[in-house]
């Protein structure tokens, strides 16, 4: 894994209910970008690294969303919901500046993403993005989520990881480097995102805070997701790997909902910037590169 460099400037935002972590990178006067973590419960960092490509021609603003990373606040057990994430986005985006909007959301991040542009449109929220970049987003319907839980466990319990896994117990790693065991660890627990599990070496390691994440999907509820989107006029480019645990079929209907183009990446899972970012970020520089526009309302 290469090292993930300092960022230009950091901090705790003040806007916000309880103070979130947030870091930036690149030139502060390029155009910038908020880039949205998945999870949810997660934080930025695992995004690191690699998404720094974007901040060769943009101004990259991450931070850790409520209840993840550095914005835990372990003393307080009330549930944080979808409605929270949302807020939290459009206060994150005003206090730190992010104007225009240009949203780049990966996995969870990416459904945050579509969630803010809805209630946005519906003025409960501002400012309004300018555009959409959706990186392999999250299920978009509650029956995608379930068929995404299915397959993942059927490749995390698959012959090939139940051999690594045995591999790793008899190998004696962890009594003469605990460290190094603890990075393989990490790695079979998500080995089953990827096309090639091998590949999950360089994914910087990350936690996920259980209840956060466990409160975020039950204020969903029985979700659908792409009635609203239809209604959305705003530009969007949504990517998703061909061996990606979440149906492919979702990542179609938000691109069709959107009128957006959808680039389908080969030999890739849910990790895009990790197994094929040659494949990936010229066509996403491209796209944020374009001007922006709100795409006309068909009658």
């Amino acid at each position: 894994m290469l090292p993930t460099p300092p960022p230009r400037r950091d901090g705790f935002t003040s806007s916000t209910p309880v103070p979130l972590y947030w870091a930036e990178y690149g030139d502060a006067e390029a155009p910038p970008i908020l880039l949205l973590h998945g999870g949810p419960g997660a934080s930025h960092d695992y995004l690191l690294p690699q998404m720094l490509e974007l901040a060769r021609e943009h101004r990259v603003v991450c931070y850790d969303q409520r209840g993840g990373g550095r914005s835990r606040y372990d003393d307080d057990r009330a549930p944080i919901t979808w409605q929270d994430q949302v807020a939290d986005v459009a206060r994150v985006a005003t206090e730190l500046g992010v104007a225009p909007l240009d949203i780049v959301g990966y996995s969870w991040g990416a459904l945050l993403a579509l969630l803010y542009a809805v209630e946005a449109q519906a003025g409960r929220v501002a400012p309004s993005p300018s555009r959409l970049a959706l990186l392999d987003p999250a299920p978009v319907t509650r029956s995608y989520r379930k068929a995404f839980e299915q397959e993942f466990a059927r490749r995390q319990s698959s012959p090939d990881i139940a051999a690594l896994r045995e591999e790793l117990a008899r190998s004696g790693l962890k009594e003469r480097d605990p460290e190094a065991h603890k990075q393989r660890m990490f790695e079979l627990s998500v080995a089953g995102y990827f096309a090639d599990p091998r590949r999950a070496h360089d994914l910087t390691p990350f936690r996920v805070t259980g209840r956060v994440q466990q409160s975020i999907w039950s204020s969903l509820g029985d979700f659908d997701l792409v009635p609203a989107l239809r209604d959305l006029r705003l530009p969007a480019f949504v990517v998703h790997g061909r061996q990606d645990p979440i149906p492919l079929a979702s990542s179609k209907g938000v691109a069709q909902a959107l009128g957006a183009e959808l680039l389908v990446l080969e030999d890739c899972g849910h990790v895009p910037y990790v197994e094929q970012p040659a494949q990936l970020f010229p066509p996403l520089l491209a796209y944020l590169s374009e001007p922006a526009s709100p795409l006309p309302v068909v009658k």
